[in-house]
């Protein structure tokens, strides 16, 4: 039987102001990603958010991003291999912390936003990110985008690995995301984004936004948390992919 991890980054929200329905995708995902206090979340909102993915028996983990509060993880910045290792570290450090608390365990480490984006071509930043995932816990998975850098360093760190395939997102013909900025970066169509997951999980295989076929590997699928769909989007790309004989199950149990 195919199986696959069905992912959503949460935690987001911070101090008064609130983003995501936590709560209900959490029973909905087999894998919840926990914004670390950089791009978004705070001590108040991991704790919360560890705390309520523990007692669904959700596998955690750590969503470490730039330091960029205001521009929510999405704007690049120029960190140095050196700067990026000692903030994935301390983030990954801080939730794996509440984690601790909670009696549960931290299970991988899926950078956001742009640090994502960038570690998908960038081999420096990839190691560095992969340097800092295996000195905290050598046996946590690292998720990456797809055929990217960060795939390639976490394997040569010997790290286990998750190819990452997302649900709510258009690709370029090289297999990379659609860039926010564009209006068509996002999908918005829930019956579409469904389809092409089961063709993802399937076949290895989706359409570009340029209508060419293009492959991909699907050993985790993404469902943005701040994406207004979201809970939608989990329900039924669930029941999709049960009428397929597709069984969801945490990356680090495949």
């Amino acid at each position: 039987m195919t199986r696959v991890d069905l992912n959503s980054d949460l935690g987001e929200s911070f101090g008064r102001y609130s983003l995501g329905l936590d709560d209900q995708v959490i029973p909905l995902v087999t894998s919840v990603n926990i914004a670390c206090g950089m791009h978004a979340g705070d001590p108040c909102v991991m704790r919360r958010t560890v705390a309520a993915a523990a007692a669904a028996g959700t596998s955690i983990g750590a969503h470490p991003g730039y330091p960029d509060l205001q521009g929510f993880g999405r704007r690049d910045m120029a960190l140095s291999p050196d700067e990026a290792y000692s903030f994935v570290l301390y983030q990954i450090s801080a939730l794996a912390g509440f984690c601790k608390a909670e009696c549960t365990a931290l299970a991988h480490v899926k950078p956001h936003g742009q640090l994502y984006n960038r570690a998908a071509k960038d081999a420096a930043l990839a190691e560095a990110i992969a340097a800092a995932v295996h000195d905290f816990d050598p046996t946590l998975v690292l998720v990456g985008l797809a055929g990217g850098k960060l795939i390639e360093a976490g394997r040569a760190a010997n790290l286990a690995t998750a190819q990452e395939f997302f649900a709510d997102r258009n690709y370029m013909a090289n297999g990379t995301l659609v860039p926010r900025k564009q209006e068509n970066a996002v999908i918005a169509d829930e019956d579409f984004a469904v389809a092409r997951v089961v063709r993802a999980v399937q076949e290895g295989t989706i359409e570009a936004v340029d209508g060419s076929t293009i492959e991909v590997a699907a050993d985790t699928i993404c469902i943005h948390g701040d994406n207004a769909h979201a809970l939608e989007f989990a329900k039924k790309i669930r029941t999709a992919l049960a009428q397929a004989d597709v069984e969801l199950k945490p990356c680090r149990t495949q």
